[in-house]
Parts: C-alpha cells; sequence; structure tokens
C-alpha cells in the first residue's frame, strides 16, 4: 500500500488495502491477502513468502524522494529478478517502469480522471478475456513514457501506456481497478477544484458508464495463477 492520503477525505473510505483485498475476494474469494503499508515502511520481511504482491496506487509521485520509494524500487528489482508475479497499479504501474529502466513524465495534456476507455494492443495469456476497449476508473497527472527493455506494452488510452507486461510476472494498469463506482464519483467531487472545470465535466460524463471491474479483477487472479505454475 503505497497511498499517502491522511486526510478527511480518506478517513471516511475504505483504505487501499481493504479495496484490493475485496478486489480479489470478489473473483477468489479463498484468497488470503496480507497488506503492508510501505510508505510507512512497513515491508514484507521475505517476499518468498508470498505467491505474489499488488502495487497500489498514491497520490505521491514516484519521482517525489519520498524515503520509502527506494527501498520499494529494489524490492521491484528483486523481484523481477526472480520472476516472482508482481502486478501495479497507477502509482504502481510508474513505479514499476521506473524501477526496469523505463521512464515516466507529467502527462502534457494535464489530468486524467474518470473512466478510461482502454485498447488493447497485446494480449499474453491471463487478458485474454477482456473485451478489446476495457473501462476502468482513473486519475493521475504522470505517466509511463518510455517502457523498460523487455516490456510489451498491452493497453493503450489516447496514445497513452497504460498497461504492460514482462514476461509472464508482471502485469500493469495506469489505472484503478480496486475503485467502486461511488468512490470514484465522490473523488471526483472532491478533486473538483484541482482537475479543474473541463476535467471535472468530462469525467460527470464519462461516469455515466461504470467500470470493467470483474473481468479486470479476474484478468488479475490468472495472472498470478498462470505465474507461479
Amino acid at each position: 500500500m503505497t497511498n499517502t492520503d491522511s486526510g478527511d477525505f480518506a478517513d471516511s473510505h475504505p483504505k487501499d488495502g481493504e479495496k484490493f483485498t475485496k478486489l480479489v475476494h470478489m473473483v477468489r474469494p479463498d484468497w488470503e491477502v496480507s497488506v503492508f503499508s510501505v510508505k510507512d515502511g512497513e515491508f514484507p520481511d521475505d517476499i518468498a513468502g508470498f505467491d505474489g504482491a499488488m502495487i497500489t496506487g498514491s497520490p505521491a509521485s514516484v519521482r517525489g524522494g519520498h524515503d520509502w520509494i527506494p527501498p520499494l524500487l529494489q524490492l521491484i528489482r528483486d523481484m523481477n529478478d526472480k520472476r516472482h508475479p508482481l502486478f501495479g497499479a497507477c502509482f504502481g504501474h510508474q513505479a514499476i517502469a521506473l524501477a526496469l529502466g523505463g521512464s515516466m513524465a507529467r502527462n502534457p495534456k494535464g489530468w486524467v480522471h474518470g473512466l478510461t476507455r482502454n485498447t488493447m494492443v497485446a494480449r499474453p495469456e491471463w487478458v485474454q478475456d477482456l473485451p478489446d476497449q476495457v473501462g476502468l476508473y482513473g486519475s493521475h497527472i504522470e505517466c509511463v513514457t518510455d517502457l523498460p527493455k523487455g516490456a510489451v506494452q498491452i493497453a493503450e488510452s489516447d496514445t497513452m501506456i497504460t498497461g504492460f507486461a514482462m514476461g509472464n510476472h508482471i502485469y500493469t494498469t495506469q489505472h484503478h481497478p480496486e475503485m467502486s463506482h461511488g468512490f470514484i464519483s465522490a473523488l471526483t467531487e472532491e478533486l473538483r477544484s484541482i482537475i479543474g472545470p473541463e476535467v471535472f465535466e468530462r469525467a460527470i460524463e464519462s461516469l455515466q458508464a461504470q467500470s470493467d471491474q470483474q473481468v479486470f479483477a479476474e484478468s488479475i487472479a490468472s495472472f498470478f495463477e498462470q505465474g507461479r505454475r
């Protein structure tokens, strides 16, 4: 868990550890999930004791200079070296890219917020059942600009890299499969003055539809299952 938000809004909603646990249990209710608040310096003693890991989103920037980010990036490199299954969402997507030699930057088009449409451009084994265009809730102003060597882009939205894979052990999305429609709607109101009126209006319009959460959750579970075979 990398989410650093500790304000009134965050306190009134489930934390990311709970959201991602619920996401997993949506499709694999018997799986055990442990949460480590790495933004508070909590790291697993031995990642090999787990079948895989997920890195959440965060309002923090991977390039923000926080003291917990270097050990997280090193853990990503260690997991990659050992081909240990790792999924990253938003901040996690960007952290994995940066840790493994890719690059990221502020999105030149500004904020992306609301329901995003992501075109599948490659199909590893675990995403075979995703639709050609996947709807996911998003909220970010930074993006991956170059992939690590050996990575394959699997999704794009408005020319942005919104998902990639490496081998059968890394899977990412720029967006937030853990967010419910109620949460992204509340977050849109909370960020109204930050994202600006044009982005806000587009977000409200986009949220007339809902995300492909269930089928995307299944892709995450399938990813971990095939990665441990």
